[in-house]
């Protein structure tokens, strides 16, 4: 089976692509950013996915049998409008109707986020929106226009993935593990705070089943990508410090949190907008969110990595990245 994989060069897609290739699927990785060193064994295209007739000429010369769409624009930097996030809007048109167009392609799977709704606010079904920023109304778009094309006219689904973590994570998730090394990472009050997240090799194996299960399991569904269990972010964090011999984690109470807080939105506003930590940061550390992930279960299975094995192997990328 080939399977064009977009976004393949981002953290999901890498382990996306070394999955299909280790369960001996042939995946084709398509990006807007060069191929990356360590998919050396990977064919590829450089190419936009909101360049139509790039676009199409790959499909033509791949002649992929399934999609797994990831390439989208995934920050939350946009503050004026969703012309910012057109790659979540016309760059999935431009994939539907290349899949359309499509004679080889039969299933393809179009990723979401759970910020179609905001932390914290649990949707009643598929279709029960409630973002509170651009890009996760971006990707209510994303979603209307899968729902509104019908997939390409294939076998199709939805995915919605939550906080990736593990090795390959960018900079901006690297940040966390460099301040908990440097022992300048603080738990923010006494809660253990519990979230769906998911590993990065439990994610990639959850694309795979669904990628290859019955069509009657998976057609026009949304699925939700987290572990079952919800992590806890002060035992993650703590362990993260244990396996790489940090210092032992403080906790700050929860008053002193909000104060600082509240002085990262002032030096936000004046300009110091690297300052990490302010109330948008706080209030998203202290919402708790777990997700029914039963529906997803049934079509996966139990998954192959243990929150330690997650812990275990982040740790040693992020120190084989940086020794001291």
């Amino acid at each position: 089976m080939r399977v064009l994989v977009t976004g393949s060069s981002g953290l999901i897609g890498q382990w996306v692509c070394g999955k299909l290739k280790d369960e001996s699927l042939t995946p084709v990785g398509l990006d807007v950013a060069e191929k990356l060193f360590c998919q050396s064994w990977l064919s590829f295209y450089q190419c936009s996915i909101m360049n139509k007739e790039s676009l199409s000429r790959v499909f033509d010369e791949v002649q992929p049998d399934a999609v797994i769409h990831l390439a989208a624009r995934i920050d939350l930097d946009e503050k004026h409008d969703l012309s910012g996030y057109s790659a979540n809007i016309d760059g999935v048109r431009n994939i539907l109707n290349c899949v359309r167009n499509s004679r080889s392609v039969r299933r393809v799977i179009v990723t979401s986020s759970q910020l179609v709704c905001k932390v914290g606010y649990v949707p009643q079904n598929d279709t029960d929106y409630c973002p509170n920023t651009l890009y996760g109304q971006s990707k209510v778009e994303t979603e209307k226009i899968t729902s509104q094309m019908d997939g390409g006219g294939k076998e199709w689904c939805i995915v919605r993935p939550t906080t990736v973590w593990g090795p390959g994570m960018s900079s901006h998730y690297q940040n966390l593990l460099k301040l908990i090394r440097r022992g300048r990472y603080f738990h923010c009050g006494p809660g253990k705070l519990y979230k769906s997240y998911s590993y990065a090799g439990n994610i990639a194996f959850q694309y795979l089943k669904i990628l290859l299960a019955p069509t009657e399991m998976i057609h026009r569904q949304t699925f939700y990508l987290a572990d079952y269990e919800p992590l806890s972010l002060r035992d993650y964090t703590n362990e993260l410090a244990r396996v790489m011999n940090a210092p032992s984690i403080p906790t700050m109470p929860l008053l002193i949190a909000k104060a600082i807080a509240l002085a990262g939105n002032g030096l936000n506003v004046i300009g110091f907008r690297r300052f990490p930590f302010n109330s948008f940061c706080l209030r998203n550390i202290l919402t708790e969110y777990r997700f029914d992930m039963s529906k997803t279960r049934q079509v996966c299975g139990e998954l192959p990595f243990s929150f330690d094995d997650g812990v275990k192997a982040t740790a040693e990328w992020y120190l084989g990245l940086y020794p001291e």
